[in-house]
């Protein structure tokens, strides 16, 4: 089976891409948040350096996967990508509860 030519694989990088963009805001807007927040702990600090860590681990398996989908020309097989990156979120979202529970 051979890959379509078509405008799918460019969707799918966009996909990644635009993801990564909104992940980069969310850690963004959550530093912002701990920074001018009255009383700021250093719970809050960690967390937020622990967003931006998991943000730059998203941003390695983004490029990986742009990278393996421009390099096959059947579709690539999902492999351990998708799983981490499900992963990640996963633990972004842990971090953004954590925030949200103990008011900064």
């Amino acid at each position: 089976m051979t890959r379509d030519p078509g405008a799918q694989p460019e969707r799918t990088r966009l996909a990644w891409r635009r993801t990564t963009l909104s992940f980069a805001l969310v850690v963004a807007l959550a530093g912002r948040g701990v920074a001018t927040a009255e009383g700021a702990r250093g719970a809050g600090a960690l967390l937020v350096a622990a967003t931006a860590l998991l943000w730059v681990a998203f941003l390695a398996l983004a490029h990986h996967r742009i990278r393996t989908l421009t390099a096959h020309r059947q579709p690539p097989p999902v492999g351990a990508t998708v799983p981490a990156a499900t992963a990640v979120v996963a633990a972004t979202a842990l971090c953004a509860a954590a925030l949200l529970a103990d008011p900064w």
